[in-house]
């Protein structure tokens, strides 16, 4: 169940043990949609770098509203660590209020990272279906954010790459863009873990960040914030936008 009380439509995800919630399509305003969502990982190993977290995901919906494109943005948040929750399902960006993340997350458990990104992939999937069916042009973009290995996972790897090959191969949104994101990774072992994982799910891009400070989480957001707006002005021409340097 959703964290905020949102009246939204909740939905299933094919091959998930997790749904999903989003905007009941005759409540919608726009004609297009880039599908936004944002995996972040609350294990045990997130507390002491939460709150900066919680900053991170404010600032991106603070640009993102500042964007020429900001009506036609959904955002859907989900946290996970030995399960997964959502935050709340997709809805348009001028109903996520910035500072309406602080104390959002809370921080326990262990990693179900590739069930996050399966069920983030999968929930983009099923709801762009939906919106395409009604005569919408939709693309998506996903951020999981983590700081270490799957330790919790009932989906795979390879799960998850088809999940990513579906999107798109399936017609059911017009691109898709997924950034994987180690944040305070400081081990050789969970670098090369992550990296690993991005190739073979095939993920667009991987960005590593050694600390968790204000700082480099503020230009997280910034990084978060621009590739979104470069994604959704990229609907319409059929294919992804070009990835950003961090």
């Amino acid at each position: 169940m959703p964290v905020f009380d949102d009246q939204l439509q909740n939905l299933s995800v094919n091959g998930s043990q997790y749904g999903f919630s989003g905007t009941r399509i005759e409540d919608l305003g726009a004609a297009e949609y880039t599908l936004v969502t944002i995996a972040a990982d609350v294990s045990g190993s997130v507390f002491a770098f939460k709150n900066e977290i919680e900053s991170c995901i404010g600032e991106i919906v603070r640009a993102c509203r500042r964007s020429p494109r900001a009506d036609n943005l959904m955002l859907r948040l989900i946290a996970f660590d030995s399960s997964l929750e959502e935050v709340h399902g997709f809805k348009p960006l001028s109903e996520c209020a910035p500072d309406r993340y602080k104390g959002c997350l809370r921080a326990g458990g262990t990693t179900a990272l590739y069930d996050a990104a399966h069920n983030g992939v999968g929930a983009m999937t099923t709801y762009g279906r939906r919106l395409t069916d009604h005569d919408f042009d939709v693309n998506g973009i996903l951020f999981v954010i983590t700081d270490g290995a799957d330790n919790a996972s009932k989906q795979t790897v390879r799960g998850v790459a088809a999940a990513l090959t579906d999107a798109v191969s399936g017609e059911h949104v017009e691109s898709m863009v997924s950034i994987l994101v180690g944040v305070n990774v400081q081990a050789a072992n969970i670098s090369k873990y992550l990296m690993d994982f991005s190739a073979k799910a095939g993920f667009t891009q991987y960005i590593e960040l050694n600390n968790a400070d204000a700082g480099i989480l503020a230009r997280l957001a910034d990084f978060a914030s621009r590739s979104i707006a470069v994604q959704s002005a990229s609907l319409g021409t059929s294919a992804p936008s070009q990835a950003l340097s961090f």
